[in-house]
């Protein structure tokens, strides 16, 4: 077997986390300027983020000079990233001789596919609204709600969002299944309108707001309040999450793979992996949510 056994596979598990089982209401984001710190105890990921807190006075038709002077105030935030973790795979040595890439990836398909699909379900939590304010507002559909239903929803979070000043450049709202579905069952108004029927794909803008849509949305209650991280859902109601682009913030952290070469009487070679990532709002602000009807 290869020397560098455990370097080629990390290397390949790194490429294929940023490209297989992604979350395509992220795509455009960039990374946060920011530098990852990694402790060298633990492994825990932080970065500290500015926040641009500071908004100059503006004057219109100005005839008094000189100008007045504002001082520069913001502050900084610093933020621990998500830890994920899988466990071990045990890979037989005859089978890890001489592996290829296509033995890579049947090998680790799985553990690509639980880190992306937790850290951007963390993710979708993150950025949805804790409750309703005029800052992070929340609509509520009816029960038994319609196509036109989730429509005049979209309607009334893009008036809340033009209420709030939030930029009308770059307004995403990542529709819950149900609600999504909704939509494309009515086609005549609807479904042709969200989908390129050749390729499948969402590529539409609705009420101002670029569609997408995924299945591990956040739950509500009926007053509004979103069901914590890990809590299992019961009476509560699926989201659909609306955000402006220039307010979320990304950072991937490091992948660390460990590995157990084989032993004398295993003769199996055990990889497992530790991802840090975290994507969330910079400020509770120009962020929403549409709730499913009870």
């Amino acid at each position: 077997m290869a020397g560098n056994f455990p370097e080629v596979w990390q290397s390949r598990v790194r490429k294929k986390l940023s490209t297989d089982h992604v979350a395509t209401f992220l795509d455009g984001i960039d990374e946060l300027d920011a530098q990852l710190t990694v402790d060298p105890i633990t492994d825990k990921n932080t970065i500290n983020i500015p926040l641009e807190t500071f908004t100059p006075g503006v004057l219109l038709n100005n005839t008094t000079y000189p100008i007045d002077v504002e001082d520069h105030t913001d502050g900084s935030k610093t933020i621990s990233l998500d830890k994920i973790q899988t466990l071990a795979t045990r890979i037989g040595e005859d089978a890890a001789l001489g592996a290829s890439y296509d033995k890579i990836d049947s090998a680790t398909k799985g553990h690509i596919q639980v880190i992306n699909r937790l850290k951007f379900k963390k993710a979708i939590h993150a950025i949805a609204p804790a409750s309703n304010t005029a800052s992070t507002p929340i609509v509520f559909l009816p029960a038994n709600y319609t196509s036109e239903d989730v429509y005049e929803a979209l309607v009334a979070l893009k008036g809340k969002f033009d209420d709030a000043q939030v930029d009308e450049s770059g307004r995403r709202i990542v529709l819950s299944s149900r609600q999504y579905n909704k939509l494309l069952g009515d086609r005549n108004r609807f479904g042709d309108l969200l989908v390129d029927h050749n390729t499948g794909k969402v590529n539409k803008l609705v009420a101002g707001f670029e569609i997408y849509t995924y299945i591990s949305n956040p739950y509500y209650t009926t007053a509004g309040a979103k069901l914590a991280w890990g809590a299992v859902p019961t009476t509560e109601q699926q989201a659909s999450v609306a955000f402006q682009v220039d307010n979320i913030g990304k950072k991937t952290g490091i992948l660390k793979q460990y590995y157990d070469a084989p032993t004398t009487t295993g003769q199996a070679h055990l990889i497992n992996y530790r991802h840090y990532f975290i994507a969330l709002p910079i400020k509770n602000e120009a962020i929403g949510a549409i709730v499913e009807g009870a």
